[in-house]
């Protein structure tokens, strides 16, 4: 196995966001916490202390935060609280849209430590343990339409979230990502970038103007990257040939990608206290939040 904290080699500890936390404006009643969870709502003014991943709902298209306080939608500048509260280590959408996820739950909630893989098909409102409950915290986690990849100091595959196979990967991963038809698996290493075509059972690895830390497939070709100097990264073939940014944008600490107007790229970016978005490779950026 591939200890954790090699990890930390480009994602760096988890740090507050300072005086400019993040803070929930949703009331106690936004929160719908699974009766088995067995936990209340957070009280209303929740700070976010750290956001490990950030992404779009693939079906209402809402903004959706991973964070160390739990889920949150942001819709209209506001953020709502979904779910039980659970330090959201992991988070990856289905090609379905299902979402999945790994980390610890707050103290007593009714769900194992650490959480395994776990999956929600309500948005967040509930969570089932699929596999590995009390064994994983998976900090990298992907989902594609062959199967999911997590790493928890072992890279594991699993075709339907429940059985794990034992995969090789010369160094641990920041970050996974698999595209979304094709399900090929890019992963940030402290060794490069690296790409597997065949469920992350093999490895090669490629060539990109800064080491990156966070990827994102905004595509089935395209995709975003963050670097480790605040740089952000574009490639239309995979990752075959990239683009940089003129200037840095920041340290980005989460980062998703998607389809925006035409044919337009967004980039979804956590930096600092911030959430901003980019359609233009970070020439210029868009506060959310």
């Amino acid at each position: 196995m591939i200890s954790l904290n090699r990890r930390a080699v480009l994602t760096g500890a988890l740090t507050l966001l300072g005086a400019g936390a993040l803070s929930s404006c949703a009331s106690p009643s936004s929160t719908t916490a699974s009766p088995a969870a067995g936990t209340g709502s957070p009280s209303a003014g929740t700070a976010i202390t750290h956001v490990h991943a950030i992404t779009r709902d693939s079906r209402s298209g809402h903004v959706l935060l991973a964070t160390h306080q739990g889920l949150f939608r942001l819709q209209d500048q506001q953020l709502t609280q979904v779910g039980p509260v659970v330090d959201l280590m992991g988070f990856s959408q289905t090609p379905e849209g299902r979402y999945l996820a790994s980390g610890h739950p707050a103290p007593g909630t009714d769900l194992p430590e650490p959480l395994g893989l776990a999956e929600s098909t309500d948005g967040g409102q509930n969570w089932t343990v699929l596999s590995r409950g009390g064994s994983s915290d998976f900090h990298a986690l992907a989902a594609g339409p062959h199967g999911i990849l997590g790493f928890d100091g072992q890279l594991r595959f699993s075709a339907d979230g429940r059985t794990w196979q034992d995969r090789a990967i010369p160094a641990a991963p920041a970050a996974l990502a698999i595209s979304p038809q094709t399900g090929t698996v890019l992963a940030t290493t402290e060794a490069g970038m690296l790409r597997s075509t065949d469920h992350g059972a093999t490895w090669t690895t490629l060539e990109t103007p800064h080491l990156v830390q966070l990827v994102a497939w905004a595509d089935d070709t395209t995709v975003v990257g963050a670097s480790t100097n605040g740089y952000l990264l574009t490639s239309p073939d995979a990752g075959d040939t990239w683009t940089s940014s003129e200037q840095p944008v920041g340290t980005v600490s989460a980062l998703g990608a998607g389809p925006a107007d035409g044919s337009q790229v967004e980039a979804l970016m956590v930096i600092g206290s911030g959430v901003l978005r980019t359609t233009d490779g970070g020439k210029t950026t868009e506060p959310l939040l």
